[in-house]
């Protein structure tokens, strides 16, 4: 009887310890399976290396002479279709008036013809009046500005009508005179710009678009029927319903 307890006791831890066994993971499998796919990434990622240092790398003389055929592509085609004659010849004379202007103000105008030489007074005179301009403004910077540096050696003013002004008006008299002066000189690089902007946009219209200064407007007296129904006459009567009118004709060209 003891026997057969004992027996029976085995067999119940045995089975106990195998259902045990069977819940635990095995971290083996885990491990191996880990593995496996770390070992797919680099392959993976080895093969990608691979066909990157396959591919020819561009030098920089090669990427040099790519972007100078694609700009000299653009010289003959706009949205891949190919310029004409007419189109590069109208760029080109554009091109020439703003370069010219750009080396020398007023010599685009002179290329473009037409009013020229009312502009080209025009430009040039804007450029005098911004150095007599910047010339008053830098007497008067150089004014105030001695008499502080005057002021500030010998610790008084000096025998002209500045002498009686205090500090703080001349300083902010010297700013002033500076502001002033540097603004002049902006005025005048924008002043020089305009001429450079004006001499393309008046190639522009002159050889894209025609335009003239024949701007004429002719008045002419004229009848127009009115056609309408009269009521108790049953029927259309065109020389009875006749209006005067007047007519204007524009022509551009």
């Amino acid at each position: 009887m003891r026997f057969a307890f004992l027996i029976g006791l085995i067999l119940f831890f045995t089975s106990a310890f195998a259902q045990v066994k069977d819940t635990i993971p095995d971290k083996s499998k885990n491990v191996k399976l880990q593995d496996s796919v770390s070992m797919k990434a680099v392959q993976d990622s080895a093969k990608i290396k691979a066909a990157q240092d396959t591919a020819k790398k561009e030098t920089r003389a090669e990427r040099k002479a790519r972007e100078k055929a694609e700009k000299e592509r653009a010289k003959y085609y706009y949205k891949n279709i190919k310029k004409d004659s007419a189109r590069l010849e109208i760029e080109h004379l554009s091109r020439v008036a703003w370069k010219r202007s750009l080396i020398l103000p007023g010599w685009g105008q002179y290329t473009n013809k037409g009013l020229w030489w009312i502009k080209v007074p025009v430009i040039y005179g804007g450029f005098v009046t911004s150095y007599l301009v910047f010339d008053y403004w830098q007497w008067y910077y150089r004014e105030f500005l001695g008499e502080l540096k005057y002021r500030q050696e010998y610790g008084t003013g000096t025998d002209t009508a500045l002498g009686q002004w205090d500090e703080a008006g001349l300083i902010k008299q010297k700013d002033y005179a500076r502001r002033n002066r540097d603004l002049t000189v902006l005025v005048t690089v924008g002043w020089y710009g305009l001429n450079i902007v004006e001499a393309y946009v008046d190639s522009m219209l002159k050889n894209r678009w025609n335009v003239s200064d024949d701007l004429s407007l002719k008045i002419s007296p004229t009848f127009m029927p009115t056609y309408a129904y009269t009521p108790g006459m049953g029927t259309f009567n065109a020389r009875s319903l006749i209006t005067p009118g007047m007519k204007m004709t524009f022509t551009i060209k």
